[in-house]
């Protein structure tokens, strides 16, 4: 009898260890660690390079520019509890420098192309959204426009991820092939359209596509025009002062200019097509089926028979 009561100690003992070893596991699968970042095509690389395997959050209102947003105190503490914070680089989202976040957390994914940012010739202050005003200084921060950019990116987004989730690096390898794959297709495609814009001048209708025309050597000068606004008096003077020694007969819009607008420049020649930035979620698809849909637009402007 007393050998039955220790037997049955021991397997009450082995079950009950089983049982909270099962319960540990559990919860580890459970909680999946936080990554936040400050723009959208950065949540997308990670994402895609991570699956469920981590959380990603990106939590700017999609009714505002990522890079001059200003969180308030309970968004900036949710960055703080953060696991991994990704940042773009280049002087990107401001509020950075008010904030205090863990510096062991936090990723410059620009970090390593540094000496590739752009820097701004001049400043610029203005205001679109709800954002109020801003200023364009520094360095051109757009730099995932320039597919081998983005791509350097995604790289330091792997590798980020990696070492958070070192368990996962086959799977994250895999994905983030995939990943460098679309990004390289599009890197080909945009660099096969523009040799068939060759040097012909463009208009940029905001200061947001330096690396764009850099990595596809498209000669575009820029003005400071938003979409959802009537140009004034001074920005078609500006526009006309452009035009004289930069005869354009295309503007490259972020988003949907107005209807009216559109009219106006159609009379001076000059026709408009969208290329968006993408620098918040979109509405639909993702990062790269909107990039895909930019290409598509500068094919169908400057279709091969324009040879």
């Amino acid at each position: 009898m007393k050998l039955l009561a220790m037997l049955a100690g021991v397997l009450i003992v082995a079950a009950c260890t089983k049982e909270k070893q099962a319960s540990e596991d559990t919860e580890a699968l459970r909680y999946s660690p936080r990554v936040y970042t400050v723009n959208y095509p950065l949540a997308y690389f990670a994402e895609r390079i991570a699956g469920e395997s981590v959380k990603v959050v990106f939590p700017v209102p999609p009714d505002v520019d990522p890079a001059f947003w200003s969180p308030d105190a309970e968004a900036i503490a949710d960055y703080q509890q953060a696991d991994l914070v990704l940042l773009n680089g280049a002087g990107y989202a401001g509020w950075l420098q008010r904030a205090t976040l863990s510096q062991s957390r936090l990723i410059d994914t620009s970090s390593a192309l540094a000496d590739q940012l752009i820097p701004l010739d001049d400043t610029i202050t203005h205001s679109h959204g709800p954002g109020g005003d801003h200023s364009h200084q520094g360095m051109a921060f757009t730099s995932w426009l320039d597919m081998k950019f983005a791509a350097g990116q995604a790289r330091a987004v792997f590798d980020a991820l990696v070492r958070l989730r070192p368990e996962n690096e086959p799977n994250y390898r895999e994905r983030w092939h995939e990943l460098q794959q679309d990004l390289g297709e599009l890197d080909t495609r945009l660099k096969v359209v523009a040799e068939r814009i060759g040097d012909q001048p463009l208009v940029f209708s905001h200061p947001v596509f330096q690396y764009l025309a850099r990595a596809y050597k498209l000669s575009g000068r820029s003005v400071h025009w938003e979409p959802h606004e009537t140009p004034d008096n001074d920005q078609w003077r500006e526009l006309f002062k452009l035009l004289s020694a930069h005869n354009a007969a295309w503007m490259i819009w972020e988003n949907e200019p107005l209807r009216d607008t559109v009219s106006q420049l159609e009379g001076m020649g000059i026709e408009s097509l969208v290329f968006r930035p993408c620098g918040n979620r979109p509405a639909e698809g993702n990062f790269v089926s909107v990039m895909l849909d930019n290409v598509m637009a500068l094919e169908r402007a400057f279709p091969v028979s324009a040879l």
